[in-house]
């Protein structure tokens, strides 16, 4: 009796496994099929990245120029990988590696929400609702190229581990997320601190996550000298870009241009807050052990809002993919916290099980809204629900290609979007993205700005940067500007953030080729 009931208890967790890694990994397909035209041009800096590691054995957005300003290196080093096994059925194809890595990170949050789903006893919906939360998320999808997918994938990881009490494969999964996002050690160390088995085995998961992801950091500070890539300091620098919006106030400008994608996403998230809060209130009253352990459940949402705090701190844009780890991670939380409170309260009389379930069908109700939104767009996407980029990924092809066979080798200084146009036109086209020259003065710049603190980390992240590095000098400007445009070396171009605008190619004068700033 005893193995009749095991074996069906392991062939209904096996099935479960099977259809959580099975719908994620289709919808994830899906999905891609969805918004691959779409692409925004950060995405494509992250290609570029890819088919020049690809293609060329070298980590920069442009040939010949090696660059720093990759944020994700796992996302980067697993798009290249997959894109050089793509070179054995002809030429390199990043766009098709991008759908693999995405299938593959989606398979793997179903893998995780499945192991929740065996430690928590939880319903199979509840593992789907989970992963609709996150795959479905309009600034998930809005930025579909960048790391995305792997930052929910390997929080989930991080969740998981922890619940499990694995200290070493929490130490993997550490490792593999900050070499996601070097950021993300905000989640690492608040589910560490938050789970007991985690904190009594830090050491031993503390050198295993030094082991994963320390490799790359002390390589990149000696190859490329800076461990941090450039990302940090040039995104700091861009204070005036969004105006008067900051990350904190962030979710305002863009519930002024999509209201319904903002209410539906923020609204999944802020319901994860209210859960926390309210899962913080029974731990402190003393009612905890009506639950079983959720320590680590509670770390995962407790490090979204950490997440939120330490970037509004940063003085960073409000760039809508900085909003997929707090917004997921919250998400998550809520589906998981409820899933858990849902099935302890059908397992324990002094808990109304009314509420969670009230709860759960509001998480639907707003997972659904997103989908409606996401649908709206119409399929294929032609631009993404958050978008704001000067062309259509699709004219920015056509400008990347003309432009290749126009500058006949020569360089030109990108516009200020560089990305569609490195990875279509493979020439030289250089901003403080790709050419690290560029990078001198933003290095001093932030680094006189900043206070004692901040200047000594940046002068150790830059202790083997190359100062006296030289820009590459420039033939050509490529311009942009607002409206129709005509004539030699100009190219008419439509966004659905901009509508018409043009950009020309202007000669560069010998005297001013060696400048470094950019337009």
């Amino acid at each position: 009796m005893i193995e009749s009931e095991w074996d069906a208890m392991r062939f209904r967790l096996s099935r479960e496994t099977l259809l959580t890694v099975s719908a994620a990994m289709v919808l994830g397909a899906a999905l891609f099929l969805v918004v691959k035209d779409s692409l925004t041009d950060d995405a494509y800096i992250t290609l570029a990245y890819a088919k020049n590691l690809a293609t060329h054995g070298e980590w920069g957005l442009v040939p010949g120029s090696p660059a720093n300003s990759a944020t994700s290196p796992l996302n980067i080093l697993l798009l290249g990988g997959l894109t050089a096994l793509t070179r054995l059925f002809g030429s390199a194809q990043p766009v098709l590696a991008l759908g693999v890595l995405n299938v593959l990170a989606s398979g793997t949050l179903g893998w995780a929400w499945a192991r929740l789903i065996r430690t928590y006893r939880l319903p199979l919906a509840v593992g789907l609702l989970g992963l609709l939360v996150v795959l479905v998320n309009p600034f998930v999808l809005s930025a579909i190229g960048l790391e995305v997918l792997l930052i929910p994938a390997v929080l989930m990881l991080l969740t998981v581990f922890a619940v499990e009490g694995r200290p070493v494969w929490f130490g993997v999964a550490a490792g593999l997320a900050v070499l996601t996002r070097l950021d993300l050690i905000v989640f690492v160390l608040v589910i560490a601190i938050c789970t007991p088995a985690i904190r009594r085995k830090l050491l031993p998961a503390a050198l295993v996550t030094i082991a994963v992801a320390g490799p790359w950091y002390v390589f990149s500070w000696f190859a490329f000298g800076s461990a941090v890539p450039d990302t940090l300091v040039i995104k700091q620098s861009q204070d005036g870009l969004f105006g008067r919006w900051d990350y904190l106030t962030g979710p305002m400008m863009y519930y002024f241009g999509q209201k319904a994608a903002v209410t539906f996403t923020f609204g999944i998230a802020l319901l994860g807050l209210v859960v926390l809060i309210a899962l913080l209130a029974v731990r402190f009253g003393a009612r905890w052990t009506v639950f079983p352990p959720v320590a680590a459940i509670a770390g995962l949402g407790i490090g979204g809002v950490a997440y939120y705090v330490a970037y509004s701190l940063l003085g960073v844009g409000p760039y809508h993919w900085y909003y997929v780890a707090p917004t997921t991670a919250l998400a998550s939380f809520a589906v998981l916290a409820l899933g858990v409170w849902f099935v302890r309260a059908r397992q324990d009389g002094r808990l109304r099980v009314g509420t969670p379930s009230v709860a759960l069908g509001l998480v639907v109700v707003l997972a659904l809204g997103t989908v409606y939104v996401d649908a709206r767009r119409g399929v294929p996407w032609k631009s993404p629900v958050i978008f704001g980029n000067w062309a259509s990924s699709q004219d920015y092809a056509r400008v990347g290609m003309e432009l290749g066979k126009r500058l006949n080798g020569a360089t030109v200084l990108a516009p200020g979007e560089i990305g569609t146009l490195a990875y279509y036109c493979e020439c030289s086209i250089v901003d403080v993205f790709s050419d690290r020259g560029r990078v001198v003065d933003l290095i001093d710049q932030r680094i006189d700005e900043a206070g004692p603190a901040t200047a000594g980390l940046l002068r150790f992240n830059y202790l083997w940067f190359d100062y006296n590095r030289a820009p590459r000098p420039l033939s050509y400007r490529l311009l942009y500007d607002r409206g129709p445009g005509s004539g030699p070396d100009t190219w008419q171009v439509y966004s659905a953030a901009r509508g018409i605008g043009h950009f020309t190619l202007v000669p560069v004068p010998p005297q001013d080729a060696e400048q470094s700033g950019t337009p």
